[in-house]
């Protein structure tokens, strides 16, 4: 048996500013051929699951690329191409079994709208019988190309993303059931005219953690599979949004019935993914008053892991003028920053322009510094491994990094994106989050993976960046309209939806 195995990811925030060429997955780690099994082997992630199964069942491996960004901007018809080409040209060669795809579900590129849709639909031209497994993330938009294109796809239970390997181990298996026979899958996929907003989407809160808990709950005699995905609000595409997709073993009507129970509950719950938050100074003076630590304070509107720019200071600003003390920052994002402070060496006292050096057009904001002066703590490589409950075993590459100790608060710089979801991007600089009063995290749910634990408190602050939860700072023009909560209900079916 021969088994096509790849992984294909990134988020893509049409609103961003910060592009997306093939450097950029480069940067993360980008894989091909045997390589891709030395570095996910073991891991935590689909496509280490994939890897999994195919060698317990003595299955030959093609892994033509495993290729991840972090999430930005529009990914470039060049960079698409490197992803695709891979997987299209082993596709082509013949002599496939199956193939285990480990995708995202949110990519857009500068001549495809649906990233995961175009690889499915060309895999599908070339090979019109191949059996095709796929994982999405939870945030993944699901479209109708995605899921004609394909055997059965499945998508994460968790954020943080906490069951990448499970619902990798999950599908695939249902695939390899399915060559022997012994499963026979089908799909119903639907989705409704609801944007909800990422913050709400945390499977341990209300709405997503009864809608989680009654797709498990149905994954049982001839449902083998169902996910409800909160979909990715910040991609200006036609089905962003959120959807639900369920598997069965031949019973397409029990699918069918499944999805409409799951969308059906999630619609009538719309209001509930509404995010609403507070003034950014309120916020901060709450955080003062709580004695101990340590107290969490979220800078969601600037998270690198929906697209953010990791550069806006708004948040941080507010942190130093109210006079917090006791401060571990993870992270800000500023590759000149770090030359300069390798530039003056370690202990060197240096005042810099920290952040603020990228424009936001989509939400009409312009890059502004903060000037802060302090001392060069730690200069380091910025690679590490993630040791917490998500990406466990995966490589992280902040490209060169630096912390800055102001006497009050100690920031890490660094020259790359990572969203702060493991403890390692304060360990791997010397810093132990444990002991700190405030941690400020560029990060809106991810966090929990790592931070939730040693939280005494969690604030979120309504900072500026183009991955906020104001829907009136975003312009959207390829979306399906109407939509909530973007028209009001009146201009639909009430009871449809």
């Amino acid at each position: 048996m021969r088994l096509l195995v790849a992984m294909m990811k990134h988020e893509t925030n049409t609103f961003s500013p910060i592009a997306t060429p093939w450097q950029r997955f480069a940067d993360w780690g980008a894989y091909l051929g045997p390589d891709v099994v030395k570095a996910y082997r073991g891991t935590a992630m689909p496509i280490g699951a994939y890897i999994d199964l195919a060698e317990r069942a003595g299955a030959e491996l093609v892994t033509p690329i495993a290729a991840e960004a972090m999430p930005s901007g529009t990914v470039s018809a060049d960079a698409y191409r490197r992803l695709t080409d891979p997987i299209l040209e082993a596709v082509a060669k013949g002599g496939l079994d199956a193939a285990l795809l480990d995708l995202h579900g949110a990519m857009v590129t500068e001549d495809e709208p649906d990233g995961e849709g175009g690889l499915l639909e060309a895999i599908r031209r070339l090979a019109p019988g191949l059996p095709i497994a796929v994982t999405c993330d939870l945030h993944a938009n699901l479209t109708r190309r995605m899921v004609a294109n394909c055997t059965a796809l499945i998508g994460y239970k968790t954020y943080p993303h906490t069951d990448m390997h499970i619902v990798g181990r999950q599908i695939g298996q249902i695939l390899l059931d399915s060559l022997d026979g012994k499963v026979r899958p089908v799909m119903a996929w639907g989705n409704r005219p609801l944007l909800a907003q990422t913050l709400r989407m945390g499977t341990a809160d209300e709405p997503m953690k009864s809608l989680v808990d009654a797709a498990r709950a149905a994954e049982t005699g001839p449902i083998l599979a169902a996910t409800v995905f909160g979909g990715f609000p910040l991609a200006d595409m036609p089905d962003a949004g959120l959807s639900a997709i369920v598997v069965a073993d031949g019973d397409r009507v029990a699918a069918e019935s499944t999805r409409d129970v799951l969308l059906d509950r999630a619609w009538a719950g719309r209001d509930d993914f509404l995010y609403r938050g507070e003034p950014l100074e309120q916020a901060v003076a709450r955080a003062r008053r709580i004695e101990d630590g340590p107290v969490l304070l979220l800078d969601h509107a600037d998270n690198c892991g929906s697209g953010g720019t990791q550069d806006v200071m708004t948040v941080i600003e507010e942190v130093l003028r109210q006079g917090l003390d006791d401060v571990a920052i993870g992270a800000v994002w500023d590759p000149a920053a770090v030359l300069a402070m390798q530039a003056a060496g370690i202990g060197s006292t240096i005042t810099i322009a920290l952040g603020g050096k990228t424009d936001m057009p989509s939400i009409g904001l312009a890059g502004k510094p903060l000037t802060v002066t302090g001392k060069v703590k730690l200069l380091s490589d910025g690679e590490w491994i993630c040791r917490g409950p998500m990406y466990t075993g995966v490589k992280v590459m902040m490209g060169p990094t630096a912390v800055l100790d102001t006497g009050k608060i100690e920031i890490v710089i660094t020259s790359r994106h990572h969203e702060p979801w493991d403890t390692g991007i304060f360990t791997s600089v010397g810093i132990d989050p444990r002991t700190k009063r405030y941690l400020v995290l560029k990060s809106r749910i991810h966090y929990r993976a790592g931070f939730a634990a040693l939280a005494r408190a969690t604030i979120t602050c309504d900072g500026d960046g183009v991955t906020t939860s104001d829907n009136d700072r975003l312009h959207f023009e390829h979306l399906r309209r109407p939509i909530y909560p973007l028209d009001r209900p009146n201009q639909w079916d009430e009871d449809r939806g």
